[in-house]
């Protein structure tokens, strides 16, 4: 415990002398992060408030801070909703790249997490890597039934150095958040724990593996589209071995051509293929950079490294495909609808202020042919919108942004002519029609009303956990006056719908008995020479049409 504390003590002031270093001094005084004394060693710093050099700066500190710093900034480059433009473009060149560790620690590593010497688990084993990252190495080797195998090995310590980084992080975190109103705003601590989740589970190679076999299942009736196979026997939470794909990177665009391959093909296919992912699935490869990517014979796709991974809840494979289809309409208040939707808009969003702001974006892109509308670019805009309104978007939004970013660049190469957003409204239309559907709509319903009147039947027991806790002297409330108007809104429409919901159960319940009793009474259902059940049957679907209508007509489901 004390070795811990040293060495995180010792690495917690090895990075703020690094941002030191690196001209930092003004921001981690204003965050909180340093005294004023430890500040005024650089009294003499001038402040600098060129956003690019800020970047310039930030690109360079994070290198030397090493791999969780890096991966931290390439993080932070997808966030166009939190971070400058100007910045964003100095994160975005930032490399994970590394020098080599010895093959005696890669065969170590080998033999300490499969149990076997390296000669009895591989016929050969290439002890020059193939390639060379910040967390890991991928060496080629031979198994004894005959397969090519690329073999990804992490490096010796890496899950301690990033433990006690992380731990860093959020203490850092949490003063950014107490000190700063903008840390408060967008909830830092949030961020950061998300950021520590997602690389600890980059970190576990089990999860990339199982990442690779469930995009395998997704794909599995698509032969244009090939997963790498992964030998479990030979992997672990440190070592990854999968089968070697043998084809072209999908940016050698010269051999690709004199290998005679269909490059308008690959690209129609790489399209499909991710947007089937993202709106079929909604899970979805999140980094398709020309290295993840390789062309075999027959013009089949193949992925490979499936360590950063996008995930869409089914609200926001929705909510994106809506967004695409107010984009291409053109209407801000549709698209301000559904970042509503998607709950980032609260009550101190300047409603006129967006709504002017992105009437300006519809008029960058007023006329444009949607052939020649880059949806990249649409999104990193709305980002920036985002950004200046302070809304924080989804960061699954944000991986998927960069990743049809990324995606852009690599098929702009492929076919110069095509464009992803022909590829992508097919996908955005199927699934509204299905969202739309008879059974959909129903089963929503359904769930609705469920929901309501478990909500309606809690009530009593609600009441009395109340009353008996005003009685004690323990009822507390914690009210903001700022979201009071807001609150009772909700509470209004809630209350309106339960009670239209038990009027229309009523009623159901009283027509039911109608029919029942007029059945074993064999009696005409005749009321002043209306057929009374048939009335009713009119009534109660038109009640429950009006509910759905309602409920729909919300957007909040």
């Amino acid at each position: 415990m004390i070795k811990i504390s040293i060495r995180r003590t010792y690495r917690f002031q090895e990075i703020v002398n690094t941002f030191l270093k690196n001209g930092f001094s003004h921001v981690l005084f204003r965050l909180g992060i340093t005294e004023r004394r430890a500040a005024a060693v650089m009294k003499n710093e001038p402040m600098d408030t060129n956003l690019q050099h800020i970047g310039q700066k930030l690109n360079r500190t994070l290198q030397e801070l090493g791999p969780t710093f890096i991966k931290l900034g390439q993080i932070a480059s997808t966030r166009r909703d939190l971070v400058p433009a100007e910045i964003i473009r100095e994160l975005e060149k930032l490399q994970d790249h590394a020098e080599p560790f010895a093959f005696e620690e890669v065969q170590q590593i080998i033999e300490t997490e499969l149990g076997k010497p390296i000669n009895e688990l591989f016929e050969s084993f290439n002890d020059k890597p193939m390639a060379t990252a910040s967390i890991g190495q991928v060496h080629a080797a031979f198994l004894y039934s005959g397969e090519k195998v690329a073999v990804k090995v992490q490096r010796p310590d890496i899950r301690q150095t990033v433990d006690t980084d992380l731990s860093i992080l959020k203490e850092i975190a949490s003063i950014v958040e107490n000190n700063t109103e903008w840390g408060k705003l967008y909830g830092v601590r949030d961020i950061i724990n998300e950021f520590c989740d997602s690389l600890l589970s980059e970190l576990d190679y089990e999860n990339e593996g199982r990442n690779a076999e469930r995009i395998s299942r997704q794909v599995k009736k698509d032969s244009t589209v090939y997963i790498p196979e992964i030998y479990w026997e030979y992997s672990s939470k440190k070592v990854l071995t999968m089968e070697m794909i043998e084809g072209i990177k999908s940016n050698n665009i010269e051999l690709l051509d004199a290998e005679g391959y269909d490059r308008e093909l690959v690209a129609r296919k790489l399209v499909h293929s991710m947007f089937s992912q993202v709106l079929d699935h909604g899970f979805f490869h999140g980094d398709p950079h020309p290295g993840n990517i390789y062309i075999m014979p027959g013009n089949v796709i193949s992925f490979i490294d499936f360590g950063m991974i996008g995930v869409l809840d089914d609200n926001l494979k929705l909510q994106f495909a809506k967004l695409i289809m107010q984009l291409e309409q053109g209407s801000t208040k549709g698209i301000i609808k559904v970042l509503d939707a998607m709950g980032v808009l609260n009550d101190e969003t300047d409603i006129k202020g967006l709504e002017k702001d992105l009437a300006s974006l519809k008029t960058k892109y007023y006329d444009v042919p949607l052939q020649n509308m880059s949806l990249g670019d649409i999104f990193m805009d709305l980002f920036a919108v985002a950004y200046r309104h302070q809304i924080l978007i989804p960061s699954e939004i944000t991986v998927l942004g960069k990743t049809i970013l990324t995606l852009e660049g690599l098929i702009s190469k492929l076919d110069p002519n095509m464009s992803i957003m022909d590829g992508v409204e097919p996908f955005g239309k199927k699934l509204i029609r299905e969202y739309y559907s008879p059974t959909s709509l129903l089963k929503t319903a359904w769930e609705s009303v469920s929901e309501n009147a478990e909500i309606l039947a809690n009530i009593p027991r609600d009441f009395k956990e109340i009353s008996t806790a005003a009685k004690k002297g323990k009822l507390k409330l914690d009210i903001n006056l700022r979201q009071t108007s807001f609150i009772l809104r909700r509470m209004d429409i809630i209350s309106n719908r339960l009670a239209f919901s038990v009027i229309l159960l009523a009623f159901s319940i009283l027509m039911t008995g109608l029919i029942i009793g007029s059945a074993i009474a064999g009696q005409s259902n005749m009321l002043m020479k209306l057929p009374v059940i048939e009335v009713g049957a009119i009534i109660a679907l038109l009640m429950f049409a009006f509910l759905l209508f309602s409920i729909f007509r919300s957007g909040r489901m």
